[in-house]
């Protein structure tokens, strides 16, 4: 049974980190800025510790903690844009995003990584889900500019908080993070699998997670060039964006939410 599989005392943390993030999802409204940016700092500080308790001894990991640790990432990169831009609001989309994260991690904890994998193999995820948090937070931003451009189109005052142009420059710096954090990632995976996944490991394996994750590449690399070269923005900007995203989903937690979940083996 997969609940059995989790640790049952991370349940209490995890359930807090849940309910304080759905209260500024749930009710945005009711609650002031600065009490919806302070309880979602709290919800921050627990997902970060029920991260840490799920990682802590035999280590675990997969589809979901990988997706929690994304929307942790998400959640910070807001509170610290806040601190810049206080009239920022999208603190329903990351209340949202964090609560769902934090409870399929307790429920999906993962499977255990073997005992040959590297000690630089921590470093080589780390590359890889910062890259998740990266475009993650750049697809929240390109959702926020899509929905303040129909505000504008049809005379309504803009839900985001901040004007369009500020919503695709940020868009923007975060798919550039997200592109070097990912080209790291596939030159670390290619050069050095062998020793970060063990002697079995071989170099390229042509297997769908390196597929999806190089057309991901290919992806975000024809959206900056696109941008750059020929000014891309707006809807088509946003459509690649989406693409590319997609793809980068499919490369780590698609393939490991099918042998996790729909065939249920350890890859």
């Amino acid at each position: 049974m997969i609940l059995a599989s989790a640790t049952l005392w991370t349940l209490p943390l995890s359930a807090l980190a849940v309910l304080v993030y759905a209260l500024p999802a749930l009710v945005p409204r009711r609650l002031g800025d600065a009490h919806a940016r302070r309880l979602l700092w709290l919800a921050w500080g627990l997902h970060a510790l029920s991260l840490l308790l799920l990682l802590m001894g035999p280590v675990r990991f997969g589809f979901a903690p990988a997706l929690s640790v994304t929307a942790w990432l998400v959640v910070t990169a807001y509170l610290v844009e806040t601190q810049f831009f206080p009239k920022f609001k999208a603190r329903w989309v990351v209340g949202s995003l964090g609560a769902v994260t934090v409870a399929l991690a307790w429920v999906f904890p993962g499977t255990l990584l073997t005992s040959q994998a590297s000690a630089w193999l921590p470093l080589h995820f780390a590359l890889g889900l910062s890259a998740y948090g990266m475009f993650a937070a750049a697809v929240v931003h390109a959702w926020m500019m899509t929905r303040t451009e129909h505000d504008i189109r049809q005379a309504h005052e803009g839900t985001s908080g901040l004007p369009l142009l500020t919503l695709e420059r940020l868009t923007f710096r975060f798919v550039t993070v997200g592109f070097v954090l990912l080209s790291a990632t596939l030159v670390a995976g290619t050069l050095f699998g062998e020793s970060l996944y063990g002697q079995n490991h071989t170099e390229w394996r042509w297997d769908h997670k390196r597929v999806f994750a190089l057309l991901s590449w290919l992806t975000f690399a024809t959206l900056l060039v696109g941008r750059s070269q020929w000014g891309w923005r707006g809807r088509r900007a946003v459509r690649v964006l989406y693409i590319g995203a997609g793809l980068l989903l499919l490369s780590y937690a698609g393939s490991r939410f099918v042998l996790e979940v729909l065939i249920g083996r350890v890859a």
